[in-house]
């Protein structure tokens, strides 16, 4: 019998990669060189438009060189928390962050079925803290996460007692769940009072919602009243302490957090929040691990954090893991997945491919970080010592508790957490907004400022250091949220010989990315949608990818700075008689915002050639041939990525596109083919 400390806790394997797909990936990429060097040879005989076609292909071309790159070292990794106790005598303190910043797009409903998914985790109750960030200051967040911790005195036993899988209660008593069939004595009548209890804990938030002046603004409450959101003090309050330290039925520690905020101060969206609670938890319990989730990803897998804590300790040399992601997943997806946001394909093939080089990317939710990591630690030039880290006021702040709590993570000693209410006051001092004046917060510590997609930047800097991430991606998914719902080039001739290289690229394009999807029992539809919708798809890169470039643009120019708005969040209902949309169910929405312009004018610039192609209205070409087989299939494909646009031009409502933007997008397509009608194209020889 193998000794307990011969048993692994975690084992990466090389996945196999199938030949029929390397054989086309290669087939791809010899025809995006084919391509180029066609476009290169001929460079002479065209003119700018041919050399800006030449520049696009070999960025494309580039694009394809680093997919294959990442999708040929696919590796997985397999977890055995069984083994865990055995091999680790005390399991690690792991301190949990939920991020919420707006009741009304983020419903506190919401929020509390994310908490009480991570209190009711298989893991030492009183080795876990939950801290709760509410950046937009809402009394109701307050008075909702207070309810749910009484609901939790008895969500949490029952969880454990009877080995519940997903311990969010909206998802575990909806109509889709089923009772086992081999119930327990006494089971049922525990699981109807708590589905009873669940179901009064949700009156209460929504009459407390619907009637927020009722609420008594006194004792905990009386820092809230005529609160500014954009200008208000810390408020941290202790909502639940497990005093009695209980392992197995207790409730974890539950901590609720508003930053302070200053009109005139920037506070950083998401990453001064995610820094904020780094330090207050610093200051309170100081775990040696952390976990951020958004405050819509609920814990779906009850043993999580043993999977975690099995990758983070499973290694010889901790650079192995600066941190362990766990994928997005969504419930209740629409069928199809008509707006692209699933991303199940990178699933199954960059994440993997990711997880076998440096690590997969930091995706900012779902991911279990080392706090020393967060706090600057490099292996560059320093293999294990402290050397790089200067444990003073300049880098950590004016904190004499922080820096105190920081030595002692850099140091690997074990704190053992006291009274959290003592320590109010240290944490109400780091978490003030100028707090972070003068020192390295948001630059070389925690989470990096400069941006919106702080997880992007954070991660990069992370591997840039030396250190390694791990991909967790364990039956059933760790964590599930919910999913939004909701140019024209001079191209070869049909007569050229090298009109095959355009097609044969194209088509096996496609035919790569659809067997994926057929092989993963995904359906044509679903292929299509991912196609329009994907990160790579055709609409987004014309609306929220040319948004953020231009937003980025402004921001170095000094002209404005990036803005960031939280996406609203679907409440939760257990009632069917909110279906009254299900036969618009994706359906785009439009508004009056302009980042619909772009898209609706080239629709309008594309099938307006379409119609002159097809009726013969087309402008003389100045010499050129003009527009032929090849242009017109370029229009017709264009036209069916945009079919959306297309639709909304004739619907009603929220599924109409207003007028104005209608306006405005007419107006631009009239003027790029009046200044398309007036520049001469070169002649051919």
């Amino acid at each position: 019998m193998a000794s307990s400390q011969s048993l692994p806790l975690c084992e990466k394997t090389p996945l196999k990669i199938n030949t029929l797909q390397r054989a086309q990936e290669i087939a791809i990429l010899f025809l995006f060189i084919c391509l180029l060097v066609y476009r290169l040879l001929s460079l002479t005989d065209h003119g700018f438009v041919w050399l800006l076609a030449f520049l696009c292909e070999s960025w494309f071309t580039f694009n394809w060189v680093l997919t294959l790159i990442i999708q040929w070292t696919p590796v997985e990794y397999k977890t055995y928390p069984q083994n865990l106790l055995q091999q680790v005598p005390e399991l690690p303190a792991v301190d949990m962050f939920v991020t919420t910043a707006d009741a009304e797009l983020e419903p506190p409903i919401i929020t509390v079925n994310t908490v009480l998914s991570l209190l009711a985790v298989d893991y030492p109750s009183h080795k876990l803290a939950c801290y709760v960030s509410d950046d937009g200051c809402s009394p109701l967040t307050l008075y909702s996460l207070t309810e749910a911790s009484k609901f939790a005195q008895f969500w949490v036993p029952f969880c454990k007692k009877y080995n519940i899988q997903v311990r969010a209660p909206f998802r575990y008593f909806s109509g889709n769940s089923k009772l086992p069939s081999d119930n327990p004595i006494g089971f049922l009548q525990e699981w109807t009072k708590m589905k009873d209890e669940y179901q009064k804990l949700c009156q209460k938030i929504e009459v407390a919602v619907q009637n927020l002046a009722t609420l008594d603004f006194s004792g905990d409450y009386v820092d809230f009243a005529d609160i500014d959101r954009r200008n208000h003090p810390t408020i941290i309050k202790v909502i639940w302490e497990n005093k009695e330290r209980l392992s197995n039925n207790g409730v974890p520690h539950l901590v609720y957090v508003a930053r302070e905020k200053r009109s005139d101060q920037s506070h950083h969206h998401k990453a001064g929040a995610m820094n904020v609670l780094t330090r207050v938890s610093g200051v309170m319990t100081n775990a040696p691990f952390m976990l951020n989730v958004d405050c819509d990803m609920h814990a779906n897998n009850s043993k999580i954090v043993l999977h975690a804590m099995c990758l983070l300790l499973g290694f010889k040399h901790e650079k192995e893991g600066a941190f362990v992601q766990c994928p997005q997943m969504f419930y209740d997806t629409l069928k199809d997945d008509p707006f692209g946001n699933q991303l199940l394909l990178p699933l199954k093939t960059s994440w993997p491919g990711f997880a076998g080089m440096q690590g997969p990317p930091y995706a900012g939710t779902g991911c279990f970080q080392r706090r020393k990591v967060i706090y600057g630690f490099s292996l560059i030039d320093s293999e294990g010592n402290l050397r790089d880290v200067a444990l003073d006021k300049e880098r950590f702040g004016n904190s004499t508790e922080l820096i105190q709590s920081a030595t002692h993570t850099l140091s690997e000693k074990i704190d053992h957490p006291h009274d959290l209410s003592s320590a109010v006051e240290a944490a109400n001092q780091v978490a003030g907004s100028s707090y972070e004046h003068n020192t390295l917060w948001g630059t070389k510590v925690g989470w990096v400022y400069g941006s919106v997609t702080e997880d992007m930047l954070t991660g990069m800097k992370i591997h840039a250091r030396g250190w390694k991430s791990i991909l967790c991606m364990p039956d059933p998914p760790g964590f599930m949220g919910s999913a939004p719902s909701s140019s024209h080039v001079i191209i070869v001739e049909v007569k050229e010989p090298a009109l095959i290289f355009f097609v044969a690229v194209f088509l096996m394009k496609i035919l790569y990315t659809l067997r994926f999807y057929l092989g993963f029992g995904l359906s044509i539809k679903q292929w299509w949608n991912h196609v329009r919708m994907g990160p790579s798809g055709k609409i987004p890169y014309v609306t929220a990818s040319l948004f953020g470039v231009v937003t980025l643009a402004f921001k170095l120019l000094g002209i404005s700075e990036v803005a960031f708005e939280v996406t609203q969040k679907d409440q939760y209902s257990s009632s069917s008689d909110d279906q009254e949309d299900d036969v618009n169910a994706g359906r785009f929405t439009f508004d009056e915002s302009p980042i619909f312009v772009p898209a609706t004018t080239l629709l309008f610039v594309h099938f307006t050639a379409l119609a002159m192609g097809l009726f013969g209205m087309q402008p003389p070409a100045h010499g050129a041939d003009g527009a032929g087989l090849g242009e017109m299939m370029c229009c017709v494909w264009v036209v069916l990525c945009y079919w959306p646009f297309l639709k909304g031009l004739f619907g009603k409502g929220k599924y109409g596109i207003p007028m104005p933007t209608i306006f405005k997008s007419a107006a631009l397509a009239l003027l790029f083919m009046h200044f398309c009608g007036r520049i001469p194209l070169p002649l051919r020889r």
